[in-house]
């Protein structure tokens, strides 16, 4: 096989994201052959070389896993954490395939977070360029006008860059009203610091659906495979050739 830039072998091998692989590489944590290789640009051929990550041999994973967990509030979505925090990689230990999360939700978010070990298909999830959908559900402390709706909906500035054009719609009227939100970016905290923008604050935060795939009845922490027509469904929407 020809050479191949480390982090996509990595990302294929289902080792990490292909983000979180370059992370690897720049803290010094890949050797290629005995050799730590810390360019972004670096090549290898998987079918010659010895790969080691954090001093393990890596190997292509035996079979590609797909799962929906429900992720419960008070965890951090990483594989691991500095400040040892609980990570979503504690309800799914039972995986026997080393897998990773695609994307993320922050610390007191909750709701639906895919894990996966083929790399290509959490890239294509994650790119910018296949605008897949998400929806939420945020509680917040107050009623947005219609000019700050409209406002929401156009984009608003974040670190220097507007938003992209989201949905917005009241869910549940309240005290403390409920909106649903669809973005089809994911830049991070976006959905609070929007409400923040507008001067409102997000009490609670719960993704309900990524793409076609709702959150349905899982509860937090609970997890299940995705059904095979449910990856050949993602894998039409992002264009990827399907699996032999």
């Amino acid at each position: 096989m020809a050479e191949e830039r480390i982090q996509k072998i990595l990302s294929r091998w289902g080792v990490a994201s292909r983000r979180k692989a370059e992370e690897l590489m720049l803290a010094g944590k890949v050797q290629v052959n005995g050799k730590t290789v810390v360019e972004l640009g670096a090549k290898a051929d998987p079918d010659v070389d010895q790969i080691r990550v954090i001093g393990r041999n890596i190997r292509p994973a035996r079979q590609q896993v797909y799962l929906a967990l429900h992720k419960p509030k008070g965890c951090v979505t990483t594989v691991t954490d500095p400040e040892h925090r609980q990570t979503v990689m504690e309800f799914v230990k039972e995986v026997r395939e080393r897998i990773y999360p695609v994307g993320r939700l922050d610390y007191q978010s909750e709701g639906l977070l895919l894990f996966t070990n083929d790399g290509d298909f959490a890239n294509a999830i994650l790119a910018a360029k296949n605008k897949v959908s998400k929806l939420y559900e945020a509680k917040v402390n107050g009623y947005l006008t219609d000019e700050q709706r409209e406002q929401f909906e156009r984009g608003i500035p974040l670190h220097g860059k507007r938003t992209a054009p989201a949905r917005i719609r009241l869910l549940r009227k309240a005290k403390n009203p409920w909106y649903e939100v669809e973005l089809i970016e994911g830049r991070t905290n976006q959905i609070r610091v929007m409400f923040q923008h507008l001067g409102l604050m997000v009490e609670k935060l719960r993704r309900t659906r990524i793409g076609f795939l709702k959150l349905g009845d899982l509860k937090p922490t609970e997890w299940r495979m995705l059904a095979p027509a449910e990856v050949r469904q993602f894998r039409k929407l992002l264009q990827l050739e399907e699996k032999a």
